[in-house]
């Protein structure tokens, strides 16, 4: 029998190598758009550690103030940390708490690992940067694609089957959009690509425009 991955352990690499690759990056870099819509690379690190230094009570708070907003609160809360930390204090928030517990509200631990791959895909796609998941992460993370959490992420597959190039792995029923299985990670995750990334008839639809 296969044995199970230590989520756990695969979350604390994640951390710890997000940290260092922010760490190397340029003030430029820092302030360049990312994949997310309206953030910086500034504002994604600085989300990416919100969990971490937020108990929950203060969450509770913020989302109040936001009125029950969750993504309002985020984003209020991204800018305002990344306006108030240093650039690798942003980034040595991760590497101390490689080993947080902290889990989003739905999705357990493998919820967390994609919380932190896809925010570090956000800057390394954005960037330019070709850095390589581990396949053992991603593995963790295509498994877990789930179409109920598509309406939080604004992802729209109709039509489309995602197709790896690199890995053994598809997901849908449609029209084959082809790429690396870290790129349709993307996808499933809602975010729209640089062009050139993915092929196929419907690849249009989830370009960055």
């Amino acid at each position: 029998m296969e044995k199970a991955p230590d989520i756990a352990a695969l979350i604390a690499a994640e951390r710890r190598e997000s940290a260092k690759l922010f760490e190397e990056l340029s003030p430029a870099q820092w302030d360049a758009p990312s994949l997310c819509a309206g953030w910086r690379v500034r504002e994604v690190v600085a989300h990416m550690s919100m969990g971490f230094r937020y108990p929950t009570a203060k969450v509770l708070l913020e989302l109040a103030k936001a009125r029950g907003s969750l993504h309002r609160m985020t984003d209020r809360l991204a800018r305002r940390d990344a306006a108030a930390h240093p650039d690798r204090a942003l980034a040595g928030f991760l590497r101390t708490h490689a080993r947080h517990p902290w889990k989003p509200p739905v999705g357990g631990l493998a919820a967390a690992l994609g919380h932190d791959v896809v925010h570090g895909l956000d800057v390394t796609v954005a960037l330019g940067l070709d850095r390589r998941v581990p396949e053992d992460r991603l593995r963790v993370l295509l498994d877990a694609v789930d179409p109920r959490a598509f309406r939080l992420f604004g992802t729209d597959l109709t039509g489309v089957r995602l197709c790896a190039d690199d890995l053994d792995w598809s997901f849908g029923a449609g029209a084959p959009l082809r790429g690396s299985a870290q790129d349709l990670l993307l996808v499933a995750y809602g975010r729209a690509l640089p062009d050139g990334r993915l092929r196929g008839e419907e690849a249009h639809r989830f370009v960055t425009r």
